[in-house]
């Protein structure tokens, strides 16, 4: 062979390599990249090319799927009372993508996820379409009714939780908005969708997981477990070193409670029967912020916490002095929290002292019932003892009997509660947020935990407290758990 032909054959030669590289590269390197690539149409229409599986409530599907024409997606999710289950099962909408249940366990609704494997290759033998598994919850469906109608027109979130398990019974946010009206991938679609997210109520952000609010007075129970644990005080009838006025540290203000209330040197009992802000203020200057930031820390502020849709960080703020862990003890300053961190708190003290962690999915399952995955129930921490938890149940029972917490009572039935009203906006000008917090317990413990928080833009000023305005609430979801399916 002559030298420019021999030159010719190398050439064509590492080119022929080359592509042989390329194509291995992008095979068994980039295939799975390309494969779930957002621009990648053949993913989407695969995606809504064979039935959804379900998100099952109860036993009863909340989702569902229909046939559409004119485009390349044969199949179009949609939902069953919407706007009440959006805070739980997200969306999945063929030009907009999916979020919260529906993201999560899209390989699962779609029959994707590697785990149903087996199931696809007997579909495949037996002759059967591709068909999505189930994702199945622990909601309550009668709790979470409860909750999405007793929010009403407010804005606002309530949390139900079984505190032996941590299963969330209820999960409600509204304003809200039905998944259904831009599931698919229309004209009218596209509008809902910029119609959704231009609402200055924000429908669809998912209050009980993503908003933080100050929580106000019912903040106290932390403090109270926070004095509890640490010795502070160890007898809830033993008078506590509280004077009246009582100045706020490094500050010539005095911290005021909220009318004549019998707050001077009350005992812990009685200053959460009253919601007294000296007492538990001072409390948290005893302590001192470290001791505080502790406390808070165990009950699982300071961290994120999936369900498995992530909840956002509660925090306690780990930096600030004196003055801001007094107003912060009492639920005010820097201290924010998710209704879902709340509840996590009042349902740890309902299961004396012992905090499981929350979640919302009980079961994956592939079409034919078999069980992918179960969820096991985990202990999430240990914030106080089951003696002091104990003692927080005689004082949160007797807010509910005899205190602010009486709109939650129920008859024949064990209820412990603490009210908060908290201050919104520079020097509280803006009205201020309505907090509620209670369990119920029969004879086999506490079937339930409840927080509950209203954003009433539209009542009085003077009309707005967590007794007025979200124990109701509670009480009806409460209700709804004790009284069965």
């Amino acid at each position: 062979m002559n030298k420019p032909l021999r030159r010719v054959a190398i050439f064509c030669g590492l080119l022929v390599l080359a592509l042989l590289v390329r194509v291995n590269w992008i095979q068994f390197v980039q295939a799975d990249e390309l494969r779930t690539d957002q621009h990648n149409r053949r993913v989407a229409i695969a995606r809504y090319s064979q039935e959804r599986g379900d998100i099952i409530v109860g036993g009863k599907a909340i989702t569902g799927h229909t046939e559409t024409n004119g485009n390349d997606f044969k199949y179009k999710r949609t939902y069953k009372n919407g706007a009440m289950w959006a805070p739980v099962t997200g969306y999945a909408s063929q030009a907009f993508g999916a979020n919260q249940l529906e993201q999560i366990n899209d390989g699962i609704l779609t029959g994707d996820d590697d785990r149903l494997f087996f199931n696809r290759t007997i579909d495949m033998i037996t002759g059967k379409e591709k068909a999505g598994g189930d994702v199945v919850t622990t909601l309550n469906a009668k709790a979470q009714k409860a909750a999405f109608h007793g929010l009403g027109t407010k804005k606002g979130a309530v949390v139900a939780l079984d505190p032996q398990t941590g299963a969330i019974l209820a999960l409600a946010s509204a304003p809200s908005y039905d998944p259904s009206i831009f599931a698919g991938n229309s004209k009218s679609d596209s509008q809902a969708w910029v119609a959704l997210n231009k609402d200055k109520d924000k429908p669809m952000i998912n209050r009980a997981l993503r908003e933080t609010y100050p929580p106000g007075s019912t903040f106290k129970v932390v403090t109270a477990a926070a004095a509890l644990e640490n010795g502070l005080y160890t007898d809830i009838n033993e008078p506590t070193k509280s004077p009246l006025p009582w100045k706020l540290p490094l500050s010539t203000k005095n911290l005021e409670n909220h009318g004549n209330i019998p707050c001077k040197n009350a005992t812990l009992l009685v200053a959460l029967q009253w919601s007294c802000n000296t007492v538990f203020g001072k409390i948290g200057d005893d302590l001192k912020r470290d001791k505080m930031v502790e406390q808070a820390e165990k009950f699982g502020f300071n961290e994120e916490v999936f369900t498995p849709i992530r909840a956002n960080k509660s925090v306690y703020d780990t930096k600030m002095d004196r003055p801001g862990n007094a107003l912060s003890s009492i639920g005010q300053f820097n201290t924010a929290t998710t209704p879902l961190q709340m509840a996590m708190v009042v349902s740890a003290i309902a299961n004396d002292g012992k905090l499981m962690e929350p979640y919302m999915v009980e079961q994956l399952r592939a079409r034919n019932l078999n069980v992918i995955e179960q969820h096991t129930p985990k202990e999430m921490s240990q914030p106080l003892s089951p003696e002091n938890a104990q003692k927080l149940q005689e004082m949160m029972e007797t807010v509910v009997s005899k205190g602010t917490g009486t709109d939650a009572r129920i008859p024949d039935v064990t209820v412990g509660g603490k009210t908060g009203t908290a201050q919104h906006g520079v020097e509280n000008s803006e009205k201020p947020y309505a907090w509620f917090i209670s369990y119920a317990k029969d004879d086999n413990g506490s079937p339930v935990a409840v927080a509950v928080v209203v954003e009433d833009d539209e009542a009085n000023r003077d009309d707005i407290s967590g007794g007025g305005l979200a124990a109701p609430i509670a009480k009806q979801v409460m209700e709804a758990v004790i009284s069965g399916n």
